[in-house]
């Protein structure tokens, strides 16, 4: 399932992943300083996530406990792809020729890509 998040949203989901469940009290303590959130905003929020299917909630006690319903992997991968297919056409090529042109590649950067092109197999003669 293919799930597009806004930039709050990923504000929210990236709280849900590391620190799971959390009540609506917790994740408004927690990202109250980054963003300014009420209670009421994180209570949309939630709402919002909740139909697009990327949480879900446990009545547990005396407040509801929230779990994320999807992987951050699965998210982060549908972004991934979002973005280039917006951006650069789907091209991934494009995308890292911009990149180097632009001079935005540091030496670690660019060793790391190396380090996942040989383990792909792209190193190979």
């Amino acid at each position: 399932m293919k799930i597009d998040l806004s930039n709050s949203e990923w504000k929210l989901m990236r709280r849900l992943w590391d620190h799971f469940p959390s009540t609506i009290t917790e994740l408004t303590a927690a990202l109250r300083e980054e963003t300014g959130w009420s209670k009421n905003t994180v209570i949309t929020m939630l709402s919002r996530l909740e139909a697009k299917g990327a949480v879900r909630h446990e009545e547990g006690g005396k407040a509801k406990r929230y779990f994320p319903s999807v992987l951050r992997e699965d998210a982060a991968r549908d972004e991934t792809e979002s973005f280039l297919s917006k951006v650069y056409g789907g091209s991934l090529g494009l995308m890292m020729n911009t990149m180097v042109e632009s001079h935005q590649l540091s030496e670690s950067d660019i060793a790391e890509l190396s380090a996942i092109l040989e383990q792909a197999g792209g190193g190979k003669k």
